[in-house]
C-alpha cells in the first residue's frame, strides 16, 4: 500500500462561498481547509465523458477540483443514456464534451472546464496532458489505454484507471516514478501485451450494467482526491476488482515487471493492439461488401447464406431479415463448419464488421474461399438500408 505526499500545492484561499459549499469536507480533519485548497488548485484531466467519465466528472466538480479537462470527440447517442448520467435526453446529438461542460456548470459554477474535442493520438497526447496534475482514464479500448499509460510515463504523471464490463469493474492507480520512495508501477506491469484481437469483447459487444459505472467512477474520484490531498492509502500497486453480482471487492498486488521494456517513445497503438488481426485484415481485403451490395444480392434473388456471427442476445435485439445465427466462437473453433453449405456462397456479418472479419479468416482457412463479409454490419444496414431498425 502506498501513502504519497500531496500531489498539488494548496491555493491561496477559499472564498466565503466556497467555505459554505465545501463545509462538509472542511470539517473532516484529514481533508480540512488545506485539503480543500489543494483540490481548488488541482488540474485534473478526464479521458472520455462516457460511462466512467460521467460520474467521475460530476464528483470531481462537486468535490471542488478547480480545473477539469475533458477529452472527448463523440456525440451523445440514445444508447449512452442508461449509464452516461452526465448527459440527458435533450443532449442527444450534441458533442459529449459540451454536454458534460454544461452539467458540470450546474453542479459547481466555480470549476473551470477545458474542452479537448479531439481523438487522442500519439501526436497530440503529450500536449493535451502536459498542463494537468492528474489524469483519469476510463476509456474502453486497449489502444487508448496503452497510449494514456505511455504518455503519463514519459511525462512523469500519475493516473487513475478504471474499467467495466457486464457486472465486473476494475480500478487502480499507476505512477511509474512516484515520489517518497514508493514502488512505481504502470499499466504495462499488469498487462505487458494487449490481448489478441477479438479475445476480449468491448462493452458495445458484451454490454455493461449501467449502475456499475457509478461504483467504479466513484472509486476513481476517491483515489484522485487522495492523491491530490495526500491522505490515505492509494491503489498504487494494487488492482481493485469489484463483482456486482457477488457484491464483493478484492485487491490483487501489482509489482513492477523486472523484464518490462522501458517506455521511451510513443508508438502506433492501433498496430500494437491489433484492432483486428492480420489474418482478418488479409481475409477482408477484396472480400468485403457494403450493406448496399448485400441489398442488391437480395434484390437479384441470389442464392446465398447470410450468417450473423453475433451473440444470441444481440440477434434478439435486431437482425437483418433472412440471416441465420452462428456465433463467431463456434466458427473460430470449427464446431459450426458442418452447418455451412459447400455449394452456396456464404456472407457473414456482425454488428460493425470486426468480428465477421475474424470469422471470415477462419472460413477461408477451412476452405470456404468464396465467403465474404459485410463491412459495417447490422449498424451499416440500419444506417443505409433500413433506418427503422433499432441500433444498440
Amino acid at each position: 500500500m502506498s501513502t504519497l505526499p500531496p500531489l498539488v500545492e494548496p491555493a491561496a484561499e477559499l472564498t466565503n462561498e466556497e467555505v459554505a459549499r465545501y463545509s462538509r469536507h472542511l470539517i473532516i480533519p484529514e481533508v480540512g481547509v488545506d485539503g480543500q485548497k489543494r483540490l481548488k488548485n488541482a488540474k485534473v484531466l478526464v479521458v472520455g465523458a462516457g460511462g466512467l467519465g460521467s460520474p467521475a466528472l460530476l464528483y470531481l466538480a462537486a468535490a471542488g477540483v478547480g480545473t477539469i479537462g475533458i477529452v472527448e470527440f463523440d456525440t451523445v447517442d440514445e444508447s449512452n443514456l442508461h449509464r452516461q448520467i452526465i448527459h440527458g435526453q435533450s443532449d442527444l446529438g450534441r458533442p459529449k464534451a459540451e454536454s458534460a461542460r454544461d452539467s458540470i456548470a450546474e453542479v459547481n459554477p466555480f470549476v473551470k472546464v477545458n474542452l479537448h474535442q479531439v481523438r487522442l493520438e500519439a501526436d497530440n497526447v503529450l500536449d493535451v496532458f502536459r498542463d494537468y496534475d492528474l489524469i483519469l482514464d476510463g476509456t474502453d479500448n486497449f489502444a487508448t489505454r496503452y497510449l494514456v499509460n505511455d504518455a503519463c510515463v514519459l511525462l512523469g504523471k500519475p493516473y487513475v484507471w478504471g474499467s467495466i464490463f457486464r457486472f465486473e469493474g476494475q480500478a487502480s492507480v499507476y505512477w511509474a516514478d512516484p515520489p517518497g520512495g514508493a514502488e512505481g508501477v504502470q499499466y504495462r506491469d499488469l498487462y505487458p501485451e494487449a490481448p489478441p484481437p477479438g479475445m476480449v469483447p468491448s462493452c458495445a459487444e458484451g454490454g455493461v450494467l449501467g449502475v456499475l459505472c457509478a461504483s467504479i467512477g466513484s472509486i476513481m474520484v476517491t483515489e484522485a482526491i487522495k492523491l491530490i490531498t495526500g491522505i490515505g492509502e492509494t491503489l498504487l500497486g494494487r488492482l481493485m476488482v469489484f463483482d456486482a453480482l457477488e457484491m464483493s471487492y478484492r485487491t490483487i498486488r501489482i509489482r513492477k515487471d523486472p523484464n518490462g521494456e522501458p517506455v521511451t517513445e510513443l508508438i502506433d497503438y492501433e498496430a500494437f493492439c491489433g484492432v483486428v488481426s492480420d489474418a482478418a485484415q488479409n481475409a477482408a481485403a477484396g472480400r468485403t461488401i457494403t450493406p448496399r451490395e448485400l441489398k442488391e444480392k437480395f434484390d437479384r434473388k441470389e442464392d446465398f447464406v447470410l450468417v450473423d456471427v453475433r451473440e444470441p442476445h444481440e440477434y434478439e435485439i435486431v437482425k437483418i431479415p433472412g440471416s441465420v445465427l452462428i456465433p463467431k466462437d463456434r466458427i473460430l473453433s470449427g464446431e459450426a463448419f458442418g452447418e455451412l453449405p459447400q455449394d452456396r456462397p456464404i456472407v457473414l456479418h456482425c454488428k460493425s464488421g470486426a468480428r465477421s472479419a475474424e470469422a471470415l479468416a477462419a472460413l477461408h482457412r477451412a476452405g470456404f474461399g468464396d465467403a465474404v463479409h459485410v463491412g459495417g454490419g447490422v449498424l451499416g444496414w440500419a444506417r443505409d438500408i433500413d433506418p427503422s431498425l433499432p441500433t444498440y
